[in-house]
């Protein structure tokens, strides 16, 4: 926390106004599960099959110069070499968010050394039945937790990152939190999923009504034992109790195309270099304010965490807003809880009608044809 307050202030004091918080390094697109609402691996085979060489990977962080570095993918813990990657950024100094699926964690994770500067940082898409269904692998939450425990024992820091969908049962991720919770990560990441125009799944992307409904629901009368890895104010965006516009050059992409324009969730070209990233991208025609139909809905941590905590440094009205959203963040909502009463919407896939249970307790899968 002290070394992103630092890094920001120093660019505000620079009167930088585009500057990256998190660099998105993705060394390859190759992954192991196929989950329906991905459209990051929907490349063909000769693409799959590259791997980022890890000079390259490591010129590229140190051309961006953020204080942390997310490797998603793919699954990184495919690319034959992902450890020498990190063994660089680590030495570097740079916070590390290896985003992995944890299937091969307890394979590869003797590759690895223990730092306070890397995080596995594992995709669980909720409870076992909900996460299974979601990255469409039968197993999947039980081989995960299984490589979460292994590399708590070996002492490295863990984080979970979840995408919500529409259909999410409020319930059903409040209590996975708590699983999480016991099992002992540090944090829990969480954010709506973007609207991938290759996913096969186009019909269950969340709307920002529907966001701020469901996001209501989850995080309002909070529980003081959840740990969250993301900024307060954001967390509120998504509940709808701010707003901000998306700061898509805070956390730029970087994969083996080039720098990623806008961001990673858009592909509009690529630049050569990070500073042509910054100079030559049109920024004013991203974000929800541009009337662009690609930002229209979107409310991923990746746009718009970044301006969450651009507002916490940028005013003394931020930063008390932040330390007020820590100090007290329980926000007690009766019609929150309510809401947590309603039954779970059905999900429609593929002419089938799935109903998947809210609690441990009370767990059914069903499915007709529609």
């Amino acid at each position: 926390m002290w070394t992103v307050a630092s890094y920001v202030i120093k660019q505000q004091l620079r009167g930088r106004k585009r500057y990256p918080l998190v660099m998105m390094l993705e060394p390859l697109f190759r992954c192991n599960l196929a989950c329906a609402g991905c459209g990051k691996i929907q490349y063909p085979a000769h693409i799959l099959k590259r791997n980022m060489p890890v000079d390259e990977a490591l010129a590229a962080v140190d051309e961006c110069g953020s204080p942390m570095v997310a490797i998603p993918g793919g699954e990184p813990l495919m690319h034959p070499e992902i450890h020498k990657i990190v063994e660089g950024l680590v030495a570097r100094k740079k916070y590390i968010y290896l985003c992995t699926n944890a299937l091969l964690l307890k394979e590869k994770i003797g590759n690895f050394t223990p730092s306070k500067y890397l995080t596995f940082n594992v995709h669980m898409d909720g409870q076992k039945e909900h996460h299974d269904f979601a990255v469409c692998k039968e197993g999947g939450y039980d081989e995960a937790v299984e490589g979460i425990k292994e590399a708590l024992k070996r002492g490295f820091r863990v984080t979970t990152n979840s995408t919500l969908f529409d259909g999410t049962d409020a319930k059903s991720v409040r209590a996975f939190f708590d699983e999480m919770m016991e099992l002992g990560v540090e944090g829990i990441t969480v954010s709506p999923g973007y609207q991938y125009e290759k996913a096969p799944d186009q019909q269950h992307f969340l709307g920002r009504e529907n966001t701020r409904q469901l996001f209501r629901a989850i995080l309002s009368n909070r529980k003081s034992s959840w740990k969250f890895n993301l900024s307060p104010l954001f967390l509120e965006f998504l509940a709808g109790k701010r707003d901000y516009d998306c700061t898509p050059w805070g956390m730029p992409t970087y994969n083996m195309f080039g720098w990623q324009k806008p961001c990673y969730l858009l592909q509009d070209g690529y630049a050569e270099s990070f500073q042509e990233l910054l100079d030559a991208t049109e920024w004013h025609k991203y974000g929800q304010e541009s009337g662009n139909p690609k930002c229209a809905n979107c409310m991923v941590h990746s746009g718009y965490e970044a301006s969450a905590v651009n507002h916490t440094f940028s005013s003394l009205g931020g930063f008390l807003a932040t330390v007020k959203a820590t100090l007290f963040s329980k926000y007690p909502d009766q019609e929150a809880l309510r809401m947590l009463d309603e039954p779970a919407k059905p999900i429609h896939i593929a002419g089938q009608l799935v109903q998947i249970g809210a609690s441990k307790d009370s767990k059914s899968r069903e499915t007709t044809h529609a």
